[in-house]
């Protein structure tokens, strides 16, 4: 069985796949263009991350294609229902980073609740600005979370295990997978939420959070999205900051990856992360372990 994978993942997971006999192929950082010229070589399996895009012309031309796994949650970077209609299945890794990304969706809250990027800058400035920096406590906070799966799930307990009451947004789900977490609409959980964090995929109508969704929020509002780009209008997030509306939002996510909006990159009230929401130790094994998984079972048979 011939593997191309296209975007990093765990060495320890690739050592295991040529272990077992497979052909394994690593090359990285490759183009739309440079990926099309090599799946003309003929492989069975591909592996990316988010930064590869199989779009149709890497579809189509590939030989002998099998099977794309997305190391990861999402496939919004691969043309999926195409690659099904040619017979290729696709695959991602949903349960390895959940705990990652909930964790630092957390730790963007609390550098928000607490300013702990501007306390730190200031102090390596040689500032001791003690008075400067209230914050506020997450403990009787409302958390909005808008997509209830898996990570929007990870998030909500460790909420609750901070004294945060958790409302709840899904347009799949009406029934509240938790204890203690309450099913509204997404009206609602905007009025009330003092956080509200994302955890779904993209919409093809559009971003989730626009101009009419701020404004609903209550003012002093943080937003969170370690969820995808282009679920927020970056657009109207920063006239939100500017204005004040918003107390200010954590990013781990763009619309542009690597992102050119230097105003949103340096704006005060902002916190921001790389797309790392997988990037942790832990994430990256259970993540090779289920690559390696769904590669020795096709290639079993």
């Amino acid at each position: 069985m011939k593997v191309l994978i296209c975007d990093p993942i765990d060495e320890k997971a690739v050592a295991r796949l040529r272990e077992a006999g497979l052909s394994v192929t690593v090359k990285t950082g490759m183009g739309e263009a440079e990926l099309v010229e090599e799946l003309k070589k003929g492989y069975d399996a591909i592996v990316v991350r988010s930064a590869t895009k199989v779009r149709k012309p890497a579809i189509d031309a590939a030989q002998g294609l099998k099977l794309i796994i997305r190391a990861g949650v999402g496939l919004d970077n691969i043309d999926a229902d195409y690659a099904e209609a040619k017979g290729i299945k696709v695959l991602n890794t949903p349960k390895a980073s959940t705990d990652s990304v909930a964790e630092l969706a957390l730790a963007h809250m609390f550098a928000l609740a607490r300013a702990l990027v501007r306390a730190t800058e200031t102090m390596r400035e040689g500032k001791w600005e003690k008075k400067a920096f209230h914050g506020i406590e997450l403990q009787g906070k409302t958390l909005g979370v808008i997509g209830i799966g898996r990570i929007g799930q990870a998030v909500a307990r460790r909420a609750l295990c901070l004294g945060m009451r958790v409302l709840a947004y899904d347009k799949y789900v009406k029934e509240p997978p938790l204890p203690g977490v309450r099913m509204v609409s997404l009206e609602e959980l905007l009025r009330e939420s003092d956080f509200v964090t994302l955890h779904i995929p993209p919409d093809p109508a559009g971003p989730v959070i626009g101009a009419r969704e701020i404004a609903l929020m209550k003012d002093g509002a943080f937003l969170i999205n370690c969820a995808r780009g282009g679920v927020v209008d970056e657009k109207a997030l920063l006239e939100a900051l500017n204005s004040g509306k918003l107390g200010g939002a954590g990013l781990d996510v763009f619309e542009e990856e690597p992102p050119k909006n230097m105003e949103l990159l340096r704006h005060p009230k902002v916190t921001l992360t790389p797309h790392i929401g997988a990037q942790t130790h832990e994430a990256q094994a259970r993540i090779g372990d289920e690559i390696v998984e769904i590669l020795l079972s096709w290639a079993k048979g």
